[in-house]
């Protein structure tokens, strides 16, 4: 829409019958803060020229051949929304799950909505990968629910919160502190959390000679951040009071064990060794040791779902492309007027800035496709609003989540909260129908 000597309407379809997919549903209810970049978005949606379609799914609702006859371009941004799984033996022990799931779970996300974690009965919790979900999911267990209480955290969840006996997450990672994926500014963030306290060994804390020369030559200022901090936190000694988070590095899990409910993890200690290129990898070193929890969260990726007409890569879950133009099928030929976005099109990595400027990348090759003449041939007499009409779907409109985003703030307040989310469709859709009625002054 910023582009000049370019006349542009847009249709944003989402499944779900509210928007902001990640932001409402995937940053931490104490991280409000990253959420006002919806102000941004909110803009967009009242441009002219933009409509929104909630509770319109593609491949259901929708298919791909419905938007070759209707639009120019398509674009794809649909992400992965699933933890990654390890093929472990144990892995489906009760008490291991997904954090992608949890996070879902604790941001009212209606696919979440039927996890049950049993935290009463949990006092110990494993969280194998290190990067900051990982630190998201151990601060929301670990702190006091009372400091989430007014955030817009999901009633269901700060009720199971409430309830918890969590004393210690212990987050492992298969590489060194070097080579975590954390940022610094959240690693310290746990540690400030009232009556939490980070724990780390001063021999897991210590880099090897390899780590230590590349931190120094080639590291960013946040990891040599992290190190440093890692470093102040291993000369500390633990208090008797309060609850811990212990990090911990070179350890890879092999198995979980347990009889019907996850009673261990067992892991493998690594090493960290320069491979033929000279990049720093960890290798095992054949010395095992099991990990005592009650609950197991993945955080070790996520991975997306193939959608019914849509070029899929099964290795990283995202739609087959080159510079965001989509293939038929991986190294295949261009599918002329298909484009992707974000996670869609680089796989489960990077943050909201990196898919910002993913996504100029992507609007440049569409530009460039229009003014050369690739592009679909839509129909002037379609327009998908009439034949969504046609097929009975309630779509959802920016007015209709106006007004739903106003009810869940007044709602909010009322019970003392940013927001009380409604966590199932059926939920919104209820909602959502007596506001309209209301405003149509039924």
């Amino acid at each position: 829409m910023k582009q000049a000597d370019v006349d542009v309407r847009i249709d944003m379809f989402e499944r779900l019958p509210v928007p902001f997919g990640l932001v409402r549903l995937g940053v931490a209810p104490d991280h409000q803060a990253v959420k006002r970049v919806v102000n941004i978005y909110g803009k967009v949606a009242a441009a002219p020229g933009f409509r929104f379609f909630g509770n319109v799914a593609l491949g259901r609702d929708l298919q791909v051949e419905d938007l070759e006859r209707c639009y120019d371009q398509v674009i794809y941004a649909f992400g992965c929304s699933k933890s990654s799984r390890l093929g472990l033996p144990g892995e489906e022990l009760a008490g291991v799950h997904g954090a992608a799931e949890m996070v879902g779970w604790y941001n009212g996300h209606p696919d979440c909505q039927g996890e049950r974690y049993e935290l009463d009965k949990v006092e110990r919790v494993v969280v194998i990968g290190n990067g900051n979900v990982a630190l998201d999911v151990s601060r929301v267990l670990l702190q006091q629910p009372d400091r989430l209480a007014s955030t817009d955290i999901s009633a269901r969840a700060l009720d199971e919160l409430r309830q918890s006996s969590v004393q210690r997450v212990t987050m492992l990672g298969r590489r060194g502190p070097a080579q975590a994926a954390y940022s610094a500014k959240e690693l310290e963030e746990i540690d400030e959390v009232d009556e939490v306290q980070l724990m780390v060994t001063p021999e897991e804390a210590a880099l090897d000679p390899q780590s230590a020369a590349w931190l120094e030559e080639h590291g960013s200022r946040g990891k040599q951040r992290s190190v440093r901090f890692l470093h102040a936190c291993a000369d500390r000694d633990a208090d008797d009071q309060g609850r811990k988070f212990h990090c911990r590095f070179l350890l890879s899990p092999v198995a979980f064990l347990g009889e019907e409910r996850v009673e261990a993890v067992r892991v493998e200690h690594m090493e960290i060794y320069a491979d033929e290129s000279g990049a720093l990898r960890s290798r095992p070193t054949g010395k095992t040791e099991d990990v005592p929890c009650e609950m197991v969260l993945l955080s070790v990726g996520y991975r997306g779902d193939p959608i019914p007409g849509v070029p899929y890569d099964a290795r990283n879950g995202s739609v087959p492309n080159i510079d965001g133009r989509v293939l038929h099928d991986r190294g295949g030929d261009v599918r002329v007027g298909h484009y992707a976005v974000g996670w869609s099109k680089r796989g489960p990595s990077g943050i909201i800035g990196t898919n910002m400027a993913d996504s100029r990348a992507t609007v440049k090759m569409m530009v460039e496709d229009r003014a050369a003449g690739r592009s679909l041939s839509p129909s002037p007499s379609d327009d998908v609003a009439e034949l969504l009409a046609e097929r009975g779907v309630e779509v959802v409109s920016w007015a209709d989540w106006d007004r739903l985003d106003a009810w869940e703030r007044a709602e909010g307040e009322k019970r003392g909260k940013l927001r009380e989310k409604l966590e199932t469709v059926p939920e919104m859709m209820r909602v959502i129908g007596e506001l309209r009625r209301a405003a149509a002054g039924e």
